[in-house]
Protein backbone atom coordinates (compact mmCIF):
# COMPACT_ATOMS: atom_id res chain seq x y z
CA UNK A 1 0.00 0.00 0.00
CA UNK A 2 1.45 3.41 -1.33
CA UNK A 3 1.27 7.12 0.09
CA UNK A 4 -1.38 9.49 -1.19
CA UNK A 5 0.05 13.24 -1.92
CA UNK A 6 -1.86 16.09 -3.13
CA UNK A 7 -0.74 18.02 -6.09
CA UNK A 8 -2.17 20.70 -8.98
CA UNK A 9 -2.33 20.47 -12.30
CA UNK A 10 -0.93 23.56 -14.39
CA UNK A 11 -4.69 24.02 -15.69
CA UNK A 12 -5.78 25.69 -13.14
CA UNK A 13 -4.07 29.34 -13.98
CA UNK A 14 -5.28 28.79 -17.74
CA UNK A 15 -8.19 31.59 -17.18
CA UNK A 16 -5.50 33.87 -15.50
CA UNK A 17 -3.67 34.23 -18.66
CA UNK A 18 0.15 33.59 -16.80
CA UNK A 19 3.04 31.81 -17.76
CA UNK A 20 3.93 28.68 -16.36
CA UNK A 21 6.31 30.41 -13.59
CA UNK A 22 3.48 32.52 -12.37
CA UNK A 23 1.65 29.03 -12.35
CA UNK A 24 4.13 26.99 -10.01
CA UNK A 25 4.80 30.40 -7.98
CA UNK A 26 1.26 30.72 -7.29
CA UNK A 27 1.32 26.84 -6.77
CA UNK A 28 3.51 26.72 -3.88
CA UNK A 29 2.02 30.19 -2.24
CA UNK A 30 -1.08 27.72 -2.06
CA UNK A 31 0.71 24.45 -0.16
CA UNK A 32 1.36 22.81 -2.63
CA UNK A 33 3.93 20.95 -2.98
CA UNK A 34 3.72 18.63 -6.09
CA UNK A 35 2.83 20.23 -9.92
CA UNK A 36 1.87 18.92 -13.16
CA UNK A 37 3.15 20.83 -15.96
CA UNK A 38 1.67 20.62 -18.97
CA UNK A 39 4.01 20.83 -22.32
CA UNK A 40 3.41 21.23 -25.80
CA UNK A 41 5.33 20.28 -29.30
CA UNK A 42 6.58 23.15 -31.54
CA UNK A 43 6.10 27.09 -30.66
CA UNK A 44 2.57 28.42 -29.52
CA UNK A 45 1.82 32.06 -29.67
CA UNK A 46 0.03 32.92 -26.04
CA UNK A 47 2.75 30.58 -23.74
CA UNK A 48 5.52 32.26 -26.08
CA UNK A 49 3.90 36.27 -25.17
CA UNK A 50 3.54 35.02 -21.53
CA UNK A 51 -0.07 34.45 -21.40
CA UNK A 52 -0.55 30.66 -21.39
CA UNK A 53 0.82 28.13 -19.03
CA UNK A 54 2.05 25.19 -20.77
CA UNK A 55 6.24 25.01 -21.80
CA UNK A 56 7.20 24.17 -25.10
CA UNK A 57 9.45 20.66 -25.06
CA UNK A 58 11.69 22.81 -27.50
CA UNK A 59 12.90 24.92 -24.64
CA UNK A 60 15.53 23.92 -22.10
CA UNK A 61 13.97 21.18 -20.18
CA UNK A 62 15.59 22.73 -17.36
CA UNK A 63 13.21 25.68 -17.57
CA UNK A 64 10.56 23.29 -15.61
CA UNK A 65 13.11 21.90 -12.87
CA UNK A 66 14.73 24.75 -11.91
CA UNK A 67 10.93 27.06 -11.70
CA UNK A 68 10.04 23.97 -9.50
CA UNK A 69 12.65 23.22 -7.28
CA UNK A 70 13.02 27.11 -6.58
CA UNK A 71 9.23 27.09 -5.77
CA UNK A 72 10.05 23.89 -3.60
CA UNK A 73 7.77 21.68 -5.56
CA UNK A 74 8.09 18.41 -6.54
CA UNK A 75 7.08 17.53 -10.46
CA UNK A 76 4.57 14.91 -10.05
CA UNK A 77 3.97 14.05 -14.00
CA UNK A 78 4.17 16.05 -17.15
CA UNK A 79 0.92 16.79 -19.23
CA UNK A 80 1.45 15.22 -22.33
CA UNK A 81 -2.19 14.64 -24.41
CA UNK A 82 -2.45 13.65 -27.88
CA UNK A 83 -4.05 11.07 -30.50
CA UNK A 84 -2.34 7.80 -29.85
CA UNK A 85 -4.18 6.83 -32.61
CA UNK A 86 -2.35 9.69 -34.85
CA UNK A 87 0.84 8.79 -34.97
CA UNK A 88 1.84 11.52 -37.18
CA UNK A 89 0.38 13.70 -34.88
CA UNK A 90 1.45 12.22 -31.57
CA UNK A 91 4.43 9.59 -32.37
CA UNK A 92 7.30 12.15 -32.05
CA UNK A 93 5.02 14.22 -29.51
CA UNK A 94 5.43 11.40 -26.65
CA UNK A 95 8.78 9.88 -27.31
CA UNK A 96 10.15 13.58 -26.93
CA UNK A 97 8.19 14.21 -23.75
CA UNK A 98 9.55 11.05 -22.23
CA UNK A 99 12.78 11.95 -23.14
CA UNK A 100 11.89 15.45 -21.56
CA UNK A 101 10.31 13.97 -18.52
CA UNK A 102 13.76 11.41 -17.83
CA UNK A 103 15.83 14.64 -18.18
CA UNK A 104 14.52 16.37 -15.64
CA UNK A 105 13.77 13.48 -12.84
CA UNK A 106 9.83 13.25 -14.15
CA UNK A 107 8.26 10.02 -12.85
CA UNK A 108 5.05 9.87 -15.34
CA UNK A 109 3.57 10.94 -18.81
CA UNK A 110 0.23 11.69 -19.25
CA UNK A 111 -1.77 11.06 -22.03
CA UNK A 112 -4.65 9.40 -24.03
CA UNK A 113 -5.91 7.60 -27.35
CA UNK A 114 -7.33 11.33 -28.29
CA UNK A 115 -9.63 12.47 -31.38
CA UNK A 116 -9.66 9.58 -34.20
CA UNK A 117 -9.32 10.55 -37.50
CA UNK A 118 -12.62 11.49 -39.61
CA UNK A 119 -11.78 8.86 -41.95
CA UNK A 120 -10.49 5.83 -40.21
CA UNK A 121 -12.43 2.26 -38.96
CA UNK A 122 -12.12 1.16 -35.06
CA UNK A 123 -9.90 -1.67 -35.89
CA UNK A 124 -7.52 0.68 -37.58
CA UNK A 125 -7.40 3.24 -34.77
CA UNK A 126 -6.05 0.09 -32.58
CA UNK A 127 -3.49 -0.70 -34.92
CA UNK A 128 -2.32 3.13 -34.59
CA UNK A 129 -2.77 3.23 -31.44
CA UNK A 130 -0.80 0.31 -30.44
CA UNK A 131 2.14 1.48 -33.11
CA UNK A 132 2.38 4.92 -31.68
CA UNK A 133 2.35 3.11 -27.73
CA UNK A 134 4.79 0.43 -28.50
CA UNK A 135 7.63 3.00 -29.56
CA UNK A 136 6.82 5.21 -26.80
CA UNK A 137 6.92 1.94 -24.80
CA UNK A 138 10.36 1.49 -26.03
CA UNK A 139 11.58 4.90 -25.31
CA UNK A 140 9.95 4.80 -21.57
CA UNK A 141 11.18 1.60 -20.63
CA UNK A 142 15.20 2.47 -20.65
CA UNK A 143 14.62 5.44 -18.85
CA UNK A 144 12.05 4.40 -16.49
CA UNK A 145 9.32 6.78 -17.11
CA UNK A 146 5.83 5.61 -17.03
CA UNK A 147 3.26 6.57 -19.44
CA UNK A 148 -0.26 6.96 -18.19
CA UNK A 149 -3.18 6.36 -19.86
CA UNK A 150 -6.31 8.29 -18.74
CA UNK A 151 -10.05 7.87 -19.99
CA UNK A 152 -10.56 10.79 -22.04
CA UNK A 153 -11.76 10.05 -25.44
CA UNK A 154 -14.12 7.65 -27.47
CA UNK A 155 -12.50 4.02 -26.83
CA UNK A 156 -11.22 4.94 -23.21
CA UNK A 157 -14.68 6.55 -22.52
CA UNK A 158 -15.45 2.85 -20.93
CA UNK A 159 -13.89 0.76 -18.38
CA UNK A 160 -13.56 -2.09 -21.18
CA UNK A 161 -12.31 0.62 -23.85
CA UNK A 162 -9.50 1.69 -21.50
CA UNK A 163 -8.62 -1.84 -20.80
CA UNK A 164 -8.30 -2.64 -24.34
CA UNK A 165 -5.92 0.43 -24.51
CA UNK A 166 -4.11 -0.79 -22.23
CA UNK A 167 -3.54 -3.99 -23.29
CA UNK A 168 -2.23 -3.61 -26.82
CA UNK A 169 1.48 -3.12 -25.35
CA UNK A 170 2.82 -5.48 -22.86
CA UNK A 171 5.45 -3.04 -21.37
CA UNK A 172 6.19 -2.12 -17.44
CA UNK A 173 6.17 1.50 -18.18
CA UNK A 174 2.65 1.50 -19.04
CA UNK A 175 0.29 1.98 -16.30
CA UNK A 176 -3.37 4.39 -15.73
CA UNK A 177 -3.78 7.78 -14.78
CA UNK A 178 -7.61 7.80 -13.69
CA UNK A 179 -9.36 11.10 -14.17
CA UNK A 180 -12.31 11.03 -12.19
CA UNK A 181 -14.02 14.06 -13.47
CA UNK A 182 -13.76 12.42 -16.53
CA UNK A 183 -14.80 8.70 -15.55
CA UNK A 184 -17.88 10.34 -13.52
CA UNK A 185 -19.07 12.52 -16.57
CA UNK A 186 -18.42 9.34 -19.15
CA UNK A 187 -21.73 7.53 -17.06
CA UNK A 188 -20.05 5.08 -15.03
CA UNK A 189 -19.56 3.82 -11.58
CA UNK A 190 -15.88 6.20 -10.84
CA UNK A 191 -15.73 4.01 -7.52
CA UNK A 192 -16.13 0.63 -9.21
CA UNK A 193 -13.62 1.87 -12.17
CA UNK A 194 -11.10 3.01 -9.80
CA UNK A 195 -10.89 -0.41 -7.86
CA UNK A 196 -11.06 -1.83 -11.40
CA UNK A 197 -7.61 -0.27 -12.24
CA UNK A 198 -6.22 0.53 -8.90
CA UNK A 199 -3.30 -2.00 -9.18
CA UNK A 200 -1.90 -0.24 -12.05
CA UNK A 201 -2.20 3.26 -10.89
CA UNK A 202 0.57 5.64 -11.78
CA UNK A 203 -0.77 8.87 -11.36
CA UNK A 204 -4.71 10.15 -10.65
CA UNK A 205 -6.49 13.29 -12.01
CA UNK A 206 -8.20 14.53 -9.14
CA UNK A 207 -11.26 16.36 -10.56
CA UNK A 208 -14.89 16.99 -9.40
CA UNK A 209 -17.59 17.91 -11.01
CA UNK A 210 -20.40 20.39 -9.76
CA UNK A 211 -24.20 19.46 -9.48
CA UNK A 212 -24.93 21.70 -12.48
CA UNK A 213 -21.93 20.34 -15.06
CA UNK A 214 -23.22 16.78 -13.82
CA UNK A 215 -26.84 17.59 -14.93
CA UNK A 216 -25.76 19.35 -18.33
CA UNK A 217 -23.20 16.57 -19.84
CA UNK A 218 -23.24 13.60 -17.43
CA UNK A 219 -23.92 10.34 -20.47
CA UNK A 220 -23.06 13.10 -22.96
CA UNK A 221 -19.45 13.55 -23.13
CA UNK A 222 -16.15 11.75 -23.04
CA UNK A 223 -14.35 14.60 -20.09
CA UNK A 224 -13.59 17.59 -20.02
CA UNK A 225 -10.90 20.12 -18.84
CA UNK A 226 -11.11 20.81 -15.62
CA UNK A 227 -13.96 20.42 -12.92
CA UNK A 228 -14.88 22.42 -10.12
CA UNK A 229 -13.05 22.56 -6.80
CA UNK A 230 -12.66 19.18 -4.88
CA UNK A 231 -15.30 18.82 -1.96
CA UNK A 232 -17.74 20.92 -3.90
CA UNK A 233 -18.86 18.54 -6.40
CA UNK A 234 -20.40 14.98 -6.34
CA UNK A 235 -17.77 13.09 -6.01
CA UNK A 236 -17.01 11.35 -2.76
CA UNK A 237 -13.30 12.31 -1.79
CA UNK A 238 -12.86 9.93 1.20
CA UNK A 239 -14.13 7.42 -0.63
CA UNK A 240 -11.99 7.73 -3.14
CA UNK A 241 -8.96 8.60 -0.96
CA UNK A 242 -10.05 4.40 0.45
CA UNK A 243 -9.70 2.58 -2.26
CA UNK A 244 -6.36 3.96 -3.41
CA UNK A 245 -4.92 3.58 -0.47
CA UNK A 246 -6.30 0.12 0.25
CA UNK A 247 -5.73 -1.10 -3.47
CA UNK A 248 -2.95 0.56 -4.86
CA UNK A 249 0.70 -0.74 -4.05
CA UNK A 250 2.74 2.63 -5.09
CA UNK A 251 2.61 6.28 -3.94
CA UNK A 252 0.31 8.28 -5.88
CA UNK A 253 -0.19 12.04 -6.28
CA UNK A 254 -3.38 13.18 -6.53
CA UNK A 255 -2.96 15.92 -9.08
CA UNK A 256 -5.79 18.58 -9.01
CA UNK A 257 -7.55 19.32 -11.90
CA UNK A 258 -9.35 23.01 -11.74
CA UNK A 259 -10.59 25.91 -13.15
CA UNK A 260 -9.26 29.09 -11.19
CA UNK A 261 -6.87 29.51 -8.47
CA UNK A 262 -9.81 29.84 -6.24
CA UNK A 263 -10.60 26.52 -6.67
CA UNK A 264 -7.33 25.22 -6.63
CA UNK A 265 -6.81 26.60 -3.07
CA UNK A 266 -9.82 25.29 -1.78
CA UNK A 267 -9.33 21.80 -3.09
CA UNK A 268 -6.34 21.39 -1.73
CA UNK A 269 -7.80 22.20 2.07
CA UNK A 270 -10.06 19.65 1.33
CA UNK A 271 -8.21 16.96 0.36
CA UNK A 272 -4.84 17.46 2.55
CA UNK A 273 -7.55 17.45 5.27
CA UNK A 274 -8.79 13.44 4.07
CA UNK A 275 -5.60 12.30 3.19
Amino acid sequence: MGKIYVGLNAEFSRSSDKPFEWAVEAAAKMGYKYFEPMIHFGRELMSEAGYFHTVSMFDDPYRIKEACDAAGLTISGLQSHGPLGRPEVHGEYIKLAIRVASEIGVPVINTDEGIKAKWTSEEEDFVLIKYTLQEAAFVAERRGVKIGLEPHAQYSRTPDGLDRIYNLVKSPSIGINFDTGNAYLCGHDVYAWLERVASRLVHLHAKDISESHSSAERGKVTGTPVGCACGEGVLDWKRIIAIVQEKCPRDIVFSVECGTPDQAAKSLEHLAALV
